[in-house]
């Protein structure tokens, strides 16, 4: 792993102030104005903005509105057809519950991930006209923006369609009635401003605030500019939300509510939200979501962890089958095959980047048609190359790091070729190296609890707006490894050269058990960190939570 100091500050014998470093911290992340830095240490609320604040047409919102209101008064029945992942259950429910206290004749609808696929089908909308001859208006949430001849089709059927969403657009819009599309926000914040434009209660967009820092976070959105207030005001309902399924989610998981942010929502929340969706069919997680009924919720919940166990198990025999196949050394990873469960190929994909540092993709292959997802590093735009090769899919979506599209079985080895040879031309040594960027670099005396405490303001964390990361020069004190099969170390750190009354430090180095062999009591090293705090039996301390650690033999 490569470091890079954004801050060449020398500070050997300079003993920084607490303002001097949080100014290297705003600088760092782009903020030089007055008024850039009020904006991001104070984002706007939400609800004190207008659709064109975020990006949306309001024309387009206008034609939204005037059609829905016209269906709900005239008794026209209405599907909002979400997406199976958290950024579209969550706007789902948003816009459901807003039309359905509206008086509409509404009913929410998710398709199935492995039978019907991302977003509208040609087939599931034949099959709900068939259901529901009275069928005249359809709302999407978090997708549709490059749905053309599906919306068309629904066209011919006698079905308007209105689109929420916020992904990459393709250069025309689709024929829709209305398009609701920004990329500043995600899908659940998209359709949260339709509802806000609707006239839903201001206690209720408030309180669901909550549900669009669930999507922003689960669509792993950059936590800057408009993205950054939803999960600011989100968060702060989140901990205080009262809807009976997040609820039963914190009770099930031993959750503090009082202490969610981004993390909680990443790898706690989204992940048993997701997991029904990814195993069996996510309108169970919708229900979890929607339901008024405590019981019930609970009931649910339960349910939702055993789903979640089942999809972590899945998914680690997934990327370990994948990692043995993986044995090129291209710039590229395109692995397919029929075992891959499409419900987990997206996070295998994950897995495979960040422990191979190179975009990938993961096709779960089928006989006549096979679906992929992929992710991507910084400098190589992963949906952008894919539409390069858009005459050989039936269909694509996503973001630049981030995506995934359906193609027939009989093309995958053509566009492996095509994609490879894509990532040769585009990707050098240089960016496939991982790179730890460092605000800047401290002395452990420049650390205190008031310098941990100005942080807070920085929050939340994210891409965009990473926790802050220093390096210091430390002398080892102690060390041992901890967790499962030695995972992880823990050390006690003390300045290097040593100071006198400059307090030792503890420090916790997640998955670098590994290094305990490189290292030895009152060995001086250099370390990349995180400050976190550390609450034991009431007790605050000062922690260091080690990013990577460097040896004089380095």
């Amino acid at each position: 792993m490569r470091w890079e100091i954004i801050n060449k500050l020398q500070i050997t014998n300079y003993k920084l102030q607490i303002t001097d470093i949080i100014d290297i911290l705003l600088k760092n992340r782009g903020l030089k104005t007055e008024k850039q830095i009020k904006n991001f240490l104070n984002p706007q609320n939400p609800l004190k903005m207008k659709p064109e604040d975020f990006g949306v047409s309001k024309s387009q919102i206008t034609k939204a509105v005037t059609r829905i209101r016209k269906a709900v008064k005239n008794k026209e029945h209405i599907i909002v057809w979400g997406d199976y992942d958290s950024d579209g259950i969550c706007g789902t429910a948003i816009l459901w519950e807003t039309l359905y206290q509206m008086g509409a004749k509404v009913l929410p609808y998710i398709p199935d991930r492995i039978t019907e696929g991302y977003g509208f089908n040609v087939e599931s909308i034949q099959k709900l006209k068939n259901q529901d001859s009275e069928l005249k208006l359809l709302i999407s949430v978090d997708h549709g923006i490059t749905a053309h001849q599906k919306i068309e089709y629904a066209e011919k059927l006698g079905i308007q369609t209105i689109v929420t969403d916020h992904h990459e657009p393709t250069k025309k819009n689709p024929p829709a009635l209305a398009v609701i599309h920004t990329q500043e926000i995600s899908g659940t914040a998209v359709a949260w401003v339709l509802a806000k434009a609707l006239g839903a209660p201001k206690q209720k967009l408030k309180a669901d605030l909550a549900l669009c820092a669930l999507g922003i976070v689960g669509d792993v959105m950059p936590v800057v500019g408009k993205a950054r207030g939803f999960i600011k005001y989100g968060i702060e309902e989140l901990k205080k939300t009262t809807r009976p399924g997040l609820v039963a989610i914190f009770e099930n998981t031993g959750l503090d509510s009082q202490r969610i942010g981004t993390y909680e929502i990443g790898y706690i929340i989204n992940p048993r939200i997701n997991a029904k969706g990814r195993m069996e069919h996510a309108i169970e997680s919708l229900r979890l979501l929607c339901t008024k009924d405590k019981n019930k919720a609970a009931e649910l919940a339960k349910k939702m962890e055993i789903s979640n166990q089942e999809r972590q198990s899945l998914l680690d025999g997934t990327v370990e089958q994948a990692k043995a196949l993986y044995v090129s050394s291209n710039k590229l990873i395109f692995l397919a095959d029929e075992s891959f469960h499409f419900g987990v190929i997206g996070l295998v994909a994950g897995k495979l980047v960040e422990e191979f540092y190179r975009p990938a993709i993961v096709v779960s292959k089928g006989e006549t048609y096979s679906k992929a997802s992929a992710r991507s590093i910084n400098g190589f735009n992963i949906i952008e190359a894919i539409r390069t090769c858009s005459d050989l899919l039936v269909d694509a979506g996503g973001h630049p790091m981030a995506a995934g599209f359906t193609i027939e079985t009989a093309k995958l080895e053509i566009l492996k070729s095509k994609l490879e040879k894509l990532a040769e031309q585009q990707l050098d040594e240089q960016k496939l190296t991982k790179t730890l960027k460092i605000d800047c670099e401290l002395n452990l005396e420049n650390l205190s609890d008031d310098l941990y405490e100005k942080f807070s303001q920085f929050e939340p964390f994210g891409i965009g707006n990473p926790e802050p990361i220093f390096t210091s020069r430390v002398v080892v004190k102690n060390l041992r490894t901890v967790g499962t099969d030695g995972k992880h170390l823990k050390l006690t750190l003390s300045p290097a050269p040593n100071i006198p009354n400059i307090p030792n430090y503890p420090a916790i180095a997640f998955s670098l058990g590994y290094l305990v062999d490189k290292l030895k009591v009152d060995q001086e090293i250099e370390v990349a960190y995180n400050l976190s705090l550390n609450l034991w039996n009431s007790e605050k301390k000062l922690e260091l939570k080690l990013k990577d650690i460097k040896c004089a033999q380095d």
